[in-house]
């Protein structure tokens, strides 16, 4: 792999072998967990859970392991007590993360990933000293079935912000409050949608390659490892050597 890539592409080829090791049913669980207890267990009524169930299937999570997952999150069976929790860091080279967590133990998560970003050559922050440097979007994955340009027209049509090429697909960005609206306009126009979540998106990028790439993505990989991490995101632009 050469040239510029976004730490989103790297993480959906990671993606097939953590579906291979289960860590993405558990992801995608508690996911689907904290929006039931949230916001109740009628997807059609709660937004949010519509987004989890929707990204479940998409990993061909089977229908008893989401129906599982809602009942413990509205209470109906008994589970874990699980909060949300977003810290703020820096990988090797001054690259700002932001890592959203699951967890039903706050201090043994803030002392596992303070070991595992020290051990990596960065730093655990301190709450609003990386946020700045990034803003919430919505952002959907589509696959190639349509050529840059049908997508262009359809989604200029729709109330998104942007559209880039990605190596397995095209990522759409839009407002976060548009994200769902944008989703059933693509849907409706026939684009097949492999991914949509809310995520952090960095304002600027820094350009990190050689072998800076490598500890900063060995940073990360080993961040994202962690049981209590859903999702990882950063400000670098990785160039990745032939």
């Amino acid at each position: 792999m050469s040239g510029h890539s976004k730490w989103a592409t790297i993480k959906r080829k990671k993606a097939a072998i953590d579906n291979a090791r289960g860590k993405v049913f558990t992801k995608v669980s508690k996911e689907i967990t904290l929006a039931a207890k949230q916001g109740g267990g009628d997807i059609e009524g709660n937004a949010r859970l519509r987004l989890a169930v929707a990204n479940a299937k998409s990993v061909n999570m089977p229908a008893e392991n989401i129906t599982r997952a809602i009942k413990k999150g509205t209470g109906e069976l008994e589970g874990v007590t699980y909060e949300e929790i977003t810290y703020e860091a820096y990988a090797p080279h001054g690259i700002a993360m932001i890592i959203e967590c699951v967890t039903d133990n706050r201090n043994r998560t803030v002392a596992d990933l303070r070991h595992i970003i020290s051990k990596n050559g960065g730093n655990l922050g301190e709450t609003g000293s990386v946020s700045w440097m990034f803003e919430r979007k919505g952002i959907l994955i589509t696959d190639k079935s349509k050529t840059e340009d049908e997508l262009m027209e359809i989604v200029l049509d729709s109330g998104a912000d942007d559209l880039k090429e990605e190596e397995d697909g095209f990522e759409v960005s839009c407002a976060l409050e548009n994200l769902y609206n944008v989703k059933n306009k693509l849907e409706s126009k026939g684009v097949n949608i492999t991914q949509a979540s809310l995520q952090y998106v960095a304002k600027d990028l820094i350009t990190i390659e050689g072998e800076n790439s490598k500890a900063v993505i060995k940073c990360i990989e080993a961040v994202e490892d962690n049981d209590d991490v859903q999702n990882v995101y950063m400000n670098a632009d990785i160039v990745l050597e032939d």
